[in-house]
């Protein structure tokens, strides 16, 4: 299907390229700002949220636990240390239900998948939480299509560069597809792949960076059905 001197690796995200999760996240700071309605407008506690998830990535990295802590030390914050025990107990359930939540398929994700497996090394690059990316990765029935699975803390042209390296044929010859430009699509290109944007409808504030349009190998399709024909015609590139 393609010279063996071009792409041979193609990388998928996993959350809001494969599958939904960013939607759970902000229905679930409505019903934290809910909780809190009597101390703080909900625009307030939004803030504060941010605040406090931008100081915590560090310590506890991405995914639905660091944002529960994040939620419990925002409470603590805006109700200067009144919030009641039950509160905290309602802020827990929120986290225990969003990683209970059922997986929900993007829109000709797996008929892509499917259709790419075999032809290419396909590897699942994904970062957060272990436990609950294995999961959803379990949930979502994906998992046999996959040449290899990196759950990664944070990604960045090092990251694409080794993990090319290690399952692929180095990262000039991978791509990566994702709907964050700021963690799948920029370090990727930096690293010597390319790097596809499938854009979201909810990308998370901290995911947001300009589109490296002047980069050779950036490319954007509107959903991943697109991603067959595009892979084709970089094939012929040259």
């Amino acid at each position: 299907m393609q010279d063996s001197s071009k792409l041979t690796t193609i990388g998928f995200d996993a959350d809001d390229t494969l599958w939904q999760n960013e939607q759970f996240f902000r229905m679930t700071e409505k019903r934290f700002a809910a909780l809190l309605g009597e101390h703080a407008e909900e625009a307030h506690i939004s803030a504060r949220l941010l605040e406090a998830e931008k100081r915590n990535l560090a310590i506890y990295g991405f995914g639905i636990k660091g944002f529960t802590l994040s939620m419990i030390e925002t409470a603590i914050e805006v109700t200067e240390g009144r919030v009641p025990a039950s509160t905290i107990a309602e802020i827990l359930a929120a986290g225990r239900d969003m990683l209970g939540h059922p997986i929900e398929a993007l829109p000709h994700a797996r008929e892509t998948v499917e259709k790419l497996a075999g032809a290419y090394r396909l590897l699942l690059i994904t970062k957060g939480d272990l436990f609950d990316q294995e999961r959803k990765l379990a949930g979502s029935g994906l998992g046999d299509l996959f040449d290899a699975v990196e759950i990664v803390s944070d990604k960045s042209a090092a990251t694409y560069s080794r993990i090319f390296s290690r399952h692929g044929d180095g990262p000039e010859k991978g791509m990566m597809v994702g709907n964050s430009l700021k963690s799948d699509v920029v370090p990727a290109i930096e690293a010597g792949s390319w790097g596809v944007h499938v854009p979201h409808d909810l990308t998370w504030v901290l995911e947001h960076v300009e589109p490296p349009l002047d980069a050779p190998r950036f490319r954007q399709i509107s959903d991943l059905g697109e991603l067959p024909a595009l892979i084709e015609s970089i094939g012929k590139i040259g």
